[in-house]
């Protein structure tokens, strides 16, 4: 095989296994795998039409996010664990205050402006799919507009930790219109400059989001437990 063939070989194998991490990891945070559920990689094989190496490869990256793990069993999906939620919103608070503040000196407005039509944009949409996803992505943008890497990567992390547990929370449109009327608030104190009022809108807002989710597990988790979802509530 020549040099330039074996290189087309490895960009079509992680070509082929990042097609598969996106699929089983949009499958997880929608809840479509079920926590605690067992991932047979033979199973996977024959759902996704691929071979070992490329799925290995996307379980190996899932694990290191938190969505899957591994045990005397094998792999299996994640629970959800109430105490560790509570400490992933204690890191988010902290570092999505720094991110805004950050944000507020260094924003490109056009970008800015770019979230704020996609945020007006699903305003006619009541489907959950479309407000999980712009309330994720809202606070990944934020982080990314703070210009340091390191609070984007993590604010990115947190937020995929706690992304499945979302859709334990009733979808409402007051509670939709309540949400983007503090995303909106947030955004334009940004732009404004204003950085002591974006860092107590941010952190009263994940406050809110951890106050509603905690709320919800612990009314909903026999429920949700008697349909087959695992959760650990542990001392939360």
């Amino acid at each position: 095989m020549t040099g330039e063939a074996a290189q087309a070989g490895l960009s079509e194998g992680g070509g082929r296994a990042q097609d598969i991490y996106e699929r089983l990891r949009d499958d997880l945070l929608a809840l479509r795998l079920v926590p605690g559920e067992r991932l047979s990689e033979r199973n996977l094989e024959r759902r996704l039409g691929a071979s070992r190496t490329p799925i290995r490869e996307a379980l190996m990256r899932l694990e290191a996010e938190g969505l899957v793990q591994r045990g005397e069993g094998g792999l299996r999906v994640a629970p959800l664990d109430l105490d560790e939620l509570l400490e992933v919103f204690e890191l988010r608070i902290e570092t999505e205050a720094l991110a805004v503040r950050l944000a507020c000196s260094r924003a490109d407005h056009a970008r800015l402006d770019a979230l704020q039509a996609r945020m007006d944009g699903v305003l006619a949409d009541p489907s959950p799919d479309a407000w999980y996803a712009i309330g994720t992505d809202y606070h990944i943008e934020l982080a990314a507009l703070s210009g340091n890497r390191f609070v984007h990567r993590s604010v990115r992390d947190a937020v995929t930790r706690i992304a499945r547990a979302r859709w334990l929370m009733a979808s409402s449109e007051a509670g939709r219109c309540a949400a983007h009327r503090e995303h909106s608030a947030i955004v334009a104190m940004i732009r404004d400059n204003r950085p002591d009022e974006a860092e107590a809108a941010i952190r009263a807002h994940i406050g809110i989001v951890r106050d509603s989710l905690v709320t919800a597990m612990r009314e909903e988790h026999r429920g949700w437990k008697a349909r087959g979802v695992q959760m650990m509530m542990g001392q939360g």
